[in-house]
């Protein structure tokens, strides 16, 4: 563990909400619009905190576990993930391995709590997240198998360590293709456009909103805290492979990096405002194309 990978993590953990504001202040652009401020994300957490809390009394310890055994699990798997060419806070062989679990552990904890809720409207988004998270775990995880079969490391540190511009030399085409389907992957898990709307308020469409209808107050704030982390962490995972960064200044290094972050959240900002929604059938034919790309990227790499 250096200091290094502490101040990026607890950059993280202050910035997340950022990236929210970035992406609405894109589409306001692109709209002609004025748009919200770029820091109303954390506005909006800190009048949620100072909310009240309801409970439903259909509901069970699962639904009142579920908003911190969700940021519990997000928050480990974040210091997994190294950032600006340096190791993470902690790291280990086989580490994404674990990091694919924990994201795992808190949608089924998010799961469950729709479920306990009794709601019908909520199992319908429950069983959505469940068929699509399904499709892009795959994904997820042959596209970093291929980038350990590239580098020759097992843990993300040394993983990314590894990319440098000779793999993109070497590898390039199925570098390229991971981070394709890395793309697919982070607008899928992080409930964004074409997979989900954030802003429909219609529960027959919704996925991931449905499933937190009767989350209120300060647990709805954690909800929206953990889906800011979870968008950092997949930020993270994409602009380290398409930004190489091993072999620069740390502090060169740390400014591509969060520079590369914010490009992200502007390009995800800029395919919610050329794009629209898909229809719902349409979603696991997107994600079993991102599954193609990392099955076809590691076939590249064995050969």
């Amino acid at each position: 563990m250096s200091v290094i990978s502490s101040i990026h993590y607890i950059l993280a953990l202050v910035c997340s909400p950022l990236l929210f504001g970035i992406i609405n202040r894109t589409k306001a652009l692109i709209a002609g619009r004025q748009g919200p401020p770029l820091l109303q994300p954390y506005y909006d957490l800190f009048k949620l905190m100072n909310k009240g809390v309801v409970y439903s009394r259909a509901t069970s310890w699962i639904f009142r576990a579920m908003p911190s055994v969700g940021l519990a699990a997000v928050l480990l798997a974040l210091a997994l993930v190294p950032f600006g060419g340096g190791p993470a806070l902690l790291t280990a062989r086989g580490d994404w391995f674990l990091m694919i679990y924990l994201l795992g552990l808190a949608r089924f904890f998010l799961v469950l709590a729709a479920l306990d809720t009794g709601s019908s409207f909520e199992g319908m988004g429950a069983s959505r997240e469940v068929l699509f998270s399904a499709l892009a775990e795959p994904a997820l995880l042959v596209g970093l198998a291929v980038l350990s079969r590239t580098t020759g490391a097992l843990s993300l540190s040394d993983i990314y360590a590894g990319i440098s511009h000779n793999s993109w030399a070497g590898m390039g085409p199925a570098i390229l293709l991971v981070s394709a389907a890395f793309l697919v992957v982070l607008l899928a898990e992080n409930a964004r456009i074409p997979v989900d709307d954030p802003a429909t308020h219609l529960e027959l469409t919704m996925i991931h909103e449905v499933m937190v209808l009767d989350v209120s107050g300060p647990d709805l704030a954690l909800v929206h805290y953990t889906s800011g982390l979870k968008l950092w962490l997949f930020s993270t995972l994409l602009t380290g492979i398409l930004l190489p960064l091993a072999e620069g200044h740390p502090l060169l290094n740390a400014g591509i990096a969060y520079g590369g972050l914010a490009a992200t959240a502007v390009a995800v900002g800029l395919i919610e405002s050329a794009m629209a929604r898909l229809r719902l059938i349409r979603v696991p034919q997107l994600l079993a194309g991102a599954g193609a790309l990392s099955i076809l990227a590691f076939v590249l790499v064995m050969r």
